[in-house]
């Protein structure tokens, strides 16, 4: 996709309307229109990058800062019991908008969405993935 077709890049231009709640040189945050909880926020880099395999080391720290200043300020006016932040990157994680993007999710107590089911791995499993992973950052 490129940034010309790209609805996050629209609404960093203003083109498009959005319930923006934070920006500054870098980033842009604004409500999530289908949201787990009211407050949910998505924090875009200004620059086009599909995820997190694309974005610039400059824009990942800027997103990063920002999301952390959403948060609190999420914390702060929502009086939560607890915030998530969270990226989906490519389809096959559910990305379903092919602009970087980070949603900082409010959570609050008895909020059935909080929950992070997990599952234990099977026999053998843990360590050949750790060996796996440490492979792949040789």
């Amino acid at each position: 996709m490129s940034a010309a077709d790209c609805i996050f890049c629209k609404i960093a231009a203003r083109e498009l309307p959005a319930q923006i709640v934070y920006e500054d040189a870098d980033t842009l945050a604004f409500l999530d229109i289908n949201p787990v909880n009211p407050g949910h926020t998505l924090v875009i880099p200004k620059k086009h990058s599909a995820d997190v395999f694309e974005i610039d080391d400059a824009d990942w720290i800027a997103v990063m800062r920002t999301s952390r200043i959403v948060a609190h300020a999420l914390e702060k006016a929502l009086k939560t019991d607890g915030i998530n932040l969270g990226m989906n990157n490519r389809a096959g994680a559910g990305q379903v908008v092919f602009h970087a993007h980070v949603h900082v999710m409010p959570r609050f107590k008895g909020d059935p969405h909080s929950l992070w089911p997990g599952k234990p791995y099977a026999e053998g499993e843990f360590a050949a993935t750790g060996e796996k992973i440490r492979g792949a950052l040789n």
